[in-house]
């Protein structure tokens, strides 16, 4: 069950920053047990980064290591059966790098030899910026079109909501001010179209368009992957456009050992005067942990960059999740987690919208909306692969309820609208079980089974609907090196799907998905080319919950969505210094765009999306700056998109600039940084419509950990510094004259404390 917590949150969040003031000993970490003991290693010499990434993953432990040292340099093949310790050495042999395990589960990688000043280790309480930030996620699989957002990088974020996660990403953009109303866009196509999953639960969240796709908690993540566009066979069935995976914390990511403990946090928001406090208990015990997390956050309407209210923005956010897991002596781990987040709070009548002109004057400005969304997930795996068998299992069931109160015509010479409450269910139960067989050096096959139930609801006072789905899908993702320099990966899945309408007709239908993608070193350890392609077949996508009809007229049938995705780059690295840059298509057809209208049941559209994204960025020991600009040009039904007729299809986008920046200064325990967002003016829009607005948003912050209170963070930022006036480039109706969008906050300070205890 979630954690709910109470009103006394600010008081233990205080305390417990009160009480978290014991250092930790001063001098050398001697190596850890963990590092000692035995398990079985298949690394094939690869670049240095890339090698950690899969040392990472077969070991547990988390790896920091500078981009700046790694850069340029080649890994030596590790296999067999080895220490930690052992295996790293020699990954690392002849690269001029060395390593120190800084504690029962991470290890730091520097390019020199540890000083008497560092001993060898980055001071406690420091963070490790644009590092390799694996630290053991089963998330990393190096695909050519995968961007990973890691736990360092979540913690420089310090994510409020899902725009903030994917921050500094252009291709990736997140329309919408509050947390339920924001969805996600991967190259302008909506996430309803790709492959979502949180702790590999399949999500099933196409409920009303009013309101965002996946309410997430960001502090409950420990990392989030986007394959943007072509994406392998093993990432689950409806890939259209790539996938988005989301994973949560558990007791590991606060204990090393044997322990207890606990986490909390408070953080004020000026606009709004929103407070957001979290609190955790963690556990371990011989093979036993548990980790119990919430949150509550409440606060008033923000004002825009105009400073103006912007009604129906209030905070009202309740969160837990509680995670039980128990690995036995012979690395076989089980898990289980009920993950669940509700927001409640009066939202704008539609509540992805401002304001539309003209309405009937019995609607009013504002309405209730209550949106819930849970996640409950089992899971079984293993720490370390033996030989050809390394299997994971999953079974899940995730849901989300949306609930808000209908307004129809007054009735005779009454001037009050007739109410009563409508609310739309979407739910999905799903599991998989596969194997990875590894080949040594050569790499693996990931191969496996996986299915879906789902189904969408919608009910009022005067009629109930739903529409319904299973799948059974088998797939096999190779994983090769079939020569040195190069790495290939390719796949193949077959699906069968049975779909039920809202009349009852039933129809079934399959088909098959490949994919195959690689790079080559063409300078190794300095030039590196990547292309890929990918054919998905998604089968019939369930309407939206509150637009479903009982009478809707199927005819024969809907045709299932299919897709194309290729994508082509090159990365040079020298230095440091990092550039790179890819081009990428993405065509959707048949994608649904259903209506309440009867005759809508079938309408589907087809959706294009291309353009191209170019990086440089430069890491020092210390810090980095990257700068990324993307250009995307969105169409639908060869027509320039706009976010109405693009509602769970696609959104325009153009042009979008990021820069990211941050530096540590050891010797004080303080990291600045900032980020910019320059999205220009769009004039490619529809006939009729109006040209989009461009923005700029400077974002700035500074962060202190005591060297003497290493579980003590302390964080100042500035967010919209130069007071911006805008609304998200993926936010719904801008184009419109009688739309007023929903517009972001303007400035806000934003403090924030935490201890670990």
């Amino acid at each position: 069950m979630g954690i709910w917590l109470g009103a006394r949150f600010v008081r233990q969040a205080r305390l417990a920053a009160a009480l978290c003031g014991t250092a930790l000993a001063a001098g050398l970490v001697a190596v850890p047990a963990m590092a000692q003991s035995t398990r079985s290693f298949n690394i094939p010499d690869q670049p240095v980064s890339s090698a950690l990434i899969a040392f990472s993953r077969q070991t547990g432990l988390a790896v920091v290591a500078p981009a700046s040292a790694t850069a340029g340099k080649r890994s030596s093949a590790v296999s067999g059966a080895l220490s930690s310790e052992a295996a790293l050495a020699r990954l690392l042999a002849g690269t001029g790098l060395t390593f120190r395990f800084t504690s029962a589960t991470s290890v730091t990688v520097s390019a020199a030899a540890p000083t008497a000043a560092t001993g060898g280790a980055l001071p406690e309480g420091t963070i490790a910026l644009d590092t390799i930030d694996v630290t053991g996620n089963p998330l990393a699989r190096g695909g050519v079109s995968e961007i990973l957002i890691g736990p360092r990088e979540l913690e420089r974020k310090n994510p409020s909501d899902a725009r903030d996660v994917f921050s500094g990403e252009p291709r990736i953009k997140v329309g919408g001010s509050t947390p339920m109303s924001q969805k996600i866009y991967v190259n302008g196509v909506e996430e309803t179209n790709l492959a979502v999953t949180i702790d590999g639960s399949r999500q099933n969240n196409k409920v009303f368009h009013h309101n965002g796709t996946t309410l997430i908690d960001p502090s409950f993540l420990r990392a989030a992957r986007v394959d943007a566009g072509v994406a392998p066979a093993d990432a689950g069935p409806g890939a259209l456009a790539g996938t988005i995976a989301y994973e949560t914390k558990d007791a590991r990511d606060f204990l090393t050992g044997n322990g207890v403990g606990a986490f909390a946090k408070t953080q004020f928001n000026s606009n709004g005067s929103i407070f957001t406090n979290n609190l955790a208990g963690f556990a371990r015990y011989h093979g036993f942990d548990i980790l119990g997390y919430g949150t509550i956050g409440k606060g008033s309407n923000y004002k825009n960059g105009d400073g103006v209210e912007v009604l129906g923005t209030k905070t009202d956010l309740l969160s837990g999740l509680l995670k039980l897991g128990w690995e036995a002596p012979s690395g076989d781990r089980f898990q289980v987690s009920h993950e669940r987040v509700r927001d409640d709070a009066l939202r704008p009548f539609r509540g992805n919208i401002g304001f539309i002109t003209g309405r009937p004057v019995w609607e009013p400005r504002v309405r209730r909306y209550e949106m819930d969304r849970q996640n409950t997930v089992f899971s079984y795996s293993r720490t370390s692969a033996l030989g050809w068998w390394d299997p994971k299992a999953v079974l899940a069931y995730s849901r989300t309820d949306v609930d808000t109160p209908i307004f129809e015509r007054p009735v005779g010479a009454s001037p009050l609208p007739v109410t009563y409450p409508g609310t739309g269910i979407t739910d999905s139960f799903n599991g998989k079980f596969e194997n990875r067989f590894g080949f040594g050096d050569f790499g693996g096959i990931t191969a496996g089974v996986d299915f879906y139930k789902d189904k969408a609801l919608y009910k009022d006072r005067n009629y109930r609907v739903d529409e319904k789905a299973s799948n059974l899908g088998v797939y096999a993702q190779a994983r090769l090196k079939p020569f040195e320099r190069a790495r290939l990966s390719f796949g193949l899945r077959g699906d069968r799907q049975w779909f039920t309408g809202t009349t009852g007709e039933e129809f079934d239908d399959g088909g098959l998905s490949r994919n195959i993608s690689g790079e080559f070193d063409l300078i190794p350890e300095h030039l590196t080319v990547r292309a890929g392609y990918s054919h998905v077949w998604g089968g019939i996508q369930l309407a939206e919950n509150f637009i479903m009809n009982p009478a809707w007229r199927y005819g024969n049938g809907i045709r299932p969505a299919t897709s194309d995705n290729v994508m082509a780059g090159l990365v040079a690295r020298w230095n440091g210094f990092t550039l790179e840059g890819s081009v990428f298509r993405t065509e959707v057809e048949n994608a649904r765009a259903a209506r309440f209208a009867v005759a809508s049941a079938t309408l589907l559209r087809d959706i294009e999306s291309q353009g191209y994204e170019i990086g440089l960025g430069y890491a020092w020991e210390d810090g980095f700056i990257r700068g990324k600009y993307a250009s995307v040009d969105v169409k639908i039904d060869g027509q320039p998109a706009d976010s109405d007729t693009g509602t769970y299809l696609a959104t325009p986008i153009g042009d979008v600039f990021t820069l990211t920046a941050a530096h540590t200064f050891r010797q004080w325990g303080v990291t600045v940084g900032a980020d910019v967002e320059i999205v220009r003016d769009y004039k490619k829009v529809a006939p009729g419509n109006l040209p989009l607005k461009g923005y700029e948003v400077v974002n700035v912050f500074t962060e202190y950990k005591p060297l003497q209170l290493p579980h003590l963070t302390l964080r100042a930022e500035v967010k919209n510094l130069f007071d911006q006036n805008y609304a998200d480039r993926a936010t719904y109706g801008q184009e419109f004259g009688t739309v007023t969008p929903l517009y972001q906050p303007g400035r806000a300070f934003v403090l924030s404390a935490s201890a670990r205890f």
